[in-house]
Formats: structure tokens, C-alpha cells, sequence
């Protein structure tokens, strides 16, 4: 067993890092009041090719293992918890879009590469978060189009993306087997959006999509008729580990902070690093920062392997936002009151880790999800 990343993999671990600190992290603490991500900043990521995952190489794109996806998406939340989403979704939705025909991944692959545009996935209803397979958004089919009708919410990038992954049923007595994907184009007639006014990860944004009887071409659809619930459950194991890893980055960069500020602020006529009260807190942080990570990667190394994994993500999911609140907020406590100050960036990253406690699944859906794994479906409550 290692615990380790192998020569190519630290190789590309000390890549990214160096390109996150050196071209990510100036601005971000102006960028977090933004309510969009700078179209400069997604070039330079296309440029290092973090929007290109898995994306078939014709259309610039490339293949990577999913511990080295986990290590660009680690560097990069480090330098500036926002734009670490757009290479998780490029990545995840670069799978997801394989399913369409050749014309329409050549229209939107190129783009996405390049940082010119983005695509965000749908999944969540007023009223329907991780019941995906309930969801209430219909398509009926109409010759070669279909009609999608209903209401999308929670769609991180809703407002910035220029085409959605919608999930819809196609046959209502279906169950999960009745919804289909769907790549909706989203600067249309017929559909509208509207943002949602969040405490945190204000460039990302979250946003509401109406779709209003919108005609979307049968080409559009990803895979066959009654696919879409395994499309988006099968992506979402390896996209809970990734947003756990975004959290570590937050956290290890608060940790950072801290250690320095301990070594340099005066008490007492010592430095407050030497008092147990905070330099147990750094220990305490630096010890679950590194059982976040060990578990993220050991979930991302099984993917790699071809092994079941969801016990381990929705560990991860669970487990590693939660430590990323709670280290944050002990870092912000060390700085004391200039802590709790706009001047340091650790209220933002505060409120900004704690939608992930919310986003792809909440803890207690995490909880259940292991329950299943380790002691069998006839255990759980529904």
C-alpha cells in the first residue's frame, strides 16, 4: 500500500502548485467580492490546461488519472477557493458531453477549453435536493426535439455558464430509470435565470433556470432515453471527493496563515505560538487536515483502480467540509480580532467552505450512503 504520489504525479504536483501561488493566488481576496469569475483568470487556467480534463485530446483536451485531477483541484483551492469549480466541472461534464455526437462536442468542447465559456450541471428542484430520480423537470419528445419544461435551482454557475447538463423525465412511471441528460443551451427564448443572493462563494454563484417549454434538438441529448440518473450518480462519487479536496486546499492555506501569524504577534513578551492554547489548535488542524486529504486521495487512487468507491467519497464529502470549517475558524481566532476583519481573508474562506457542507449532498445524505455501504440497503429509512 503507498502513501505516496508516485514521480509524475509529484512532478505535476509541484507544477500546479507553483502555477496556482504564482498566477492564481494574487487577487483572490479582491475576486471573492466579485460576482463572476474574470474571464483573465479562466485563460490563464485554459491555459494551463485545468479546463481541458477529459476532454478528448482532438479538442484540446487531455486524459489524466483522478489522483492527478485531485492534485490540480488541491493546488488550485489553495491559491483561490472559487476557481477551483470550473475544473471540476470541466472535467465531469467533459465526460458526461462524450455522449453527445461529434457536432455537438466540436461546438462546445473548443470553448470550454480555452476558458472562452463555461457549462454548469442542474440537478436540484425547489423542493427536490438529493432525490434525483423524483425530479419534477419533464421532456416530451416532439419529432426530433424535445420539450423541456420546469425549474432548476442550486446550479452552481447558472448565471456565467452558457449551456446546462439538464437532468428531466422523459417517463414518469419510470422512476430513476424515466430521466434522460440533456446539453440545454442556456442564451435562449423561453429560458430565464435568476440569482441566487448567497453568503459565500459570491464568483461561483448559485442561480435558478426556468425552462419554459424550451425545444432542445434530440442531438442534445446525452446517451439514451432513461440514462441520465446513472450519468449524474456515477460522476457524482468522484466530483464529492474533489469538493473535499478544495476544502483542504482552504484549509491548509488558513493553516498557513495562522502558523505565521502565531510566530510573529506578541504576548505577554513572547511570541503566541508558544502558548498551548493556540499552538495545540495548529496541531489539532494540521493532524485532520492530513486525514482529509489521506482519505480524498485513497477514494480518488480506487477510482483510479476500478474500484467501488462510494462508501469512501461520500466519507470524504462528509467528512472533509467539516474540517475545513472548523480549522478555518480556529485560524480565524488565532488572528484574533483582525481575523474577523475584511482586511484578512479568513471570513471569506469561513463562509465560503460552508456551502460545501451543502453542495452534491449534505452531510446526513453522506451518513446514509456510508449506512448503505457498510450495513445494506434494507437499513436505511427510505
Amino acid at each position: 500500500m503507498s502513501f505516496g504520489f508516485n514521480e509524475s504525479q509529484e512532478m505535476f504536483r509541484r507544477e500546479m502548485h507553483n502555477f496556482s501561488q504564482k498566477e492564481l493566488a494574487p487577487g483572490a481576496k479582491e475576486r471573492a467580492k466579485l460576482d463572476y469569475i474574470p474571464s483573465d483568470v479562466l485563460k490563464k487556467m485554459a491555459g494551463m490546461g485545468l479546463l481541458g480534463f477529459n476532454v478528448p485530446e482532438r479538442y484540446g483536451g487531455e486524459t489524466i488519472d483522478w489522483v492527478s485531477l485531485g492534485i490540480s483541484t488541491e493546488a488550485v483551492g489553495q491559491a483561490d477557493f472559487n476557481l477551483s469549480l470550473p475544473t471540476i466541472l470541466s472535467a465531469g461534464i467533459g465526460i458526461a458531453l462524450q455522449m453527445a455526437p461529434e457536432e455537438v462536442q466540436a461546438q462546445w468542447f473548443p470553448p470550454v477549453v480555452a476558458g472562452e465559456t463555461m457549462l454548469s450541471l442542474a440537478t436540484t428542484e425547489p423542493g427536490l435536493g438529493s432525490d434525483v430520480a423524483n425530479t419534477a423537470c419533464r421532456a416530451v419528445r416532439d419529432g426530433t426535439s424535445y420539450i423541456l419544461s420546469g425549474e432548476k435551482t442550486s446550479v452552481s454557475l447558472g448565471m456565467q455558464s452558457s449551456a446546462c447538463i439538464v437532468f428531466a423525465k422523459t417517463d414518469p412511471t419510470q422512476g430513476a430509470r424515466g430521466v434522460t441528460a440533456f446539453l440545454v443551451p442556456l442564451e435562449q427564448e423561453r429560458v430565464s435565470r435568476s440569482r441566487i443572493l448567497d453568503m459565500g462563494c459570491k464568483p461561483i454563484g448559485r442561480a435558478s433556470i426556468f425552462l419554459d417549454n424550451v425545444a432542445v434538438p434530440e442531438s442534445h441529448r446525452l446517451g439514451e432515453e432513461g440514462r441520465g440518473f446513472h450519468l449524474v450518480m456515477s460522476q457524482f462519487d468522484t466530483i464529492r471527493v474533489l469538493l473535499g479536496l478544495i476544502c483542504m486546499g482552504a484549509a491548509q492555506t488558513s493553516l498557513d496563515e495562522a502558523i505565521n501569524y502565531a510566530k510573529q504577534r506578541m504576548a505577554f513578551g513572547k511570541p503566541i505560538g508558544k502558548f498551548e492554547g493556540v499552538s495545540f489548535k495548529i496541531a489539532e488542524a494540521a493532524t485532520m487536515i492530513e486525514a482529509g486529504r489521506l482519505l480524498s486521495y485513497r477514494a480518488l487512487a480506487m477510482k483510479d483502480a476500478g474500484q467501488f468507491h462510494a462508501k469512501e467519497s461520500a466519507m470524504v464529502k462528509w467528512l472533509c467540509p467539516v474540517i475545513a470549517v472548523d480549522v478555518i475558524h480556529n485560524c480565524l481566532l488565532i488572528h484574533g480580532q483582525i481575523g474577523y476583519s475584511e482586511e484578512y481573508p479568513l471570513e471569506q474562506r469561513l463562509r465560503d467552505v460552508m456551502g460545501f457542507e451543502l453542495a452534491d449532498g449534505t452531510a446526513d445524505i453522506m451518513k446514509l450512503i456510508i449506512v448503505r455501504e457498510i450495513m445494506g440497503r434494507e437499513y436505511l429509512p427510505y
